[in-house]
């Protein structure tokens, strides 16, 4: 934000919301989208558009909207309105069928075998296939596993971060990140398991 532009006025605007000022909500929503987006785009479960997460953030936001205390800032709120969200639609997501080591293509099992086991050094060009092949694994754990993994490893999110944006307490974040990281083993280990059989 430019220094010679004022700070958005948040409780002001929530005022005029409150009082059924449609140009308030819209001026809310261009405020808060970059930030909803930003959540949506880093946790987009597959098979799920952008727009249509961002439109049930937006419509928790202003049926619950007499939930918020101001406890905590405005954007705090928002967020885990938006973080519980992308939770739903990835525990929606889970009904899939499961994923195999049969699934991936030589190059990625290759890949993610030198990857996982640090046989090798991953070169620049890898890395984009080495992020898909991370994200079909993660697929595969809980979704709050799954998000606690993205903030720290993927995101570098320190254990503060995590805490404002999803509230939960730093022993729980650090206890669910180390049994994410057991579990993502175990599968991988299940995975190789399954191609040799």
């Amino acid at each position: 934000m430019p220094d010679d532009e004022p700070e958005f006025d948040f409780a002001g605007c929530l005022r005029r919301v409150r009082d059924n000022d449609q140009t308030a909500a819209r001026r809310l929503v261009e405020q808060l989208y970059p930030l909803v987006s930003r959540i949506i785009r880093t946790r987009l479960p597959r098979a799920t558009l952008e727009e249509d997460l961002a439109q049930d953030v937006f419509l928790k936001m202003f049926t619950r909207l007499d939930q918020y205390q101001g406890a905590v800032p405005f954007t705090h709120w928002v967020s885990r309105i938006a973080v519980t969200t992308c939770i739903d639609a990835l525990r929606a997501q889970r009904r899939r069928p499961e994923f195999r080591w049969a699934d991936l293509s030589e190059n990625e099992a290759n890949l993610l075998d030198a990857v996982l086991t640090n046989k090798r050094d991953v070169h620049a060009g890898e890395a984009l296939a080495a992020r898909e092949l991370v994200h079909k694994l993660l697929d595969l754990l809980q979704p709050e596993d799954r998000m606690v993994l993205q903030y720290l490893d993927l995101e570098q999110k320190t254990l503060v971060e995590i805490r404002e944006i999803t509230g939960w307490n730093i022993t729980l974040i650090k206890v669910r990140a180390f049994r994410a990281r057991k579990k993502l083993q175990k599968l991988f280990q299940e995975l190789k398991q399954k191609e040799r059989a």
